[in-house]
């Protein structure tokens, strides 16, 4: 990177290039222009960090990407503290038989 990034956009394209570079998996989701405006199709909660970047036998990282200027918002702070609490990654694919030790796992207290 030969120079500083003025906006959010820019120093996001800049960091998923990078990633990919050095063979990071990278989930960033992209908003999308509406009739209401900009919106970020999801579902849950909001706030999510702008990337997910992934990568074996490496921590997984969570980003949240801001201009010099911007400010972290309380529904990305949550997201964040969370996130920085994680003690261990669990992969899975849930299927509908496995309902039960779904619910279970969910449920635990730990």
């Amino acid at each position: 990177m030969t120079q500083i990034p003025e906006s959010e956009d820019e120093f996001l394209r800049q960091v998923i290039e990078v990633a990919r570079l050095f063979n990071w998996l990278v989930f960033h989701p992209r908003p999308a222009r509406t009739a209401h405006g900009w919106r970020t199709a999801m579902s849950g909660d909001p706030g999510y960090p702008d990337l997910t970047l992934a990568k074996a036998g490496h921590p997984l990282i969570f980003a949240e990407l801001k201009s010099e200027r911007g400010r972290v918002s309380d529904d990305q702070q949550a997201w964040l503290d969370v996130l920085g609490q994680v003690r261990e990654p669990l992969v899975a694919v849930w299927k509908p038989a496995q309902w039960a030790s779904i619910e279970a796992l969910l449920r635990r207290e730990e």
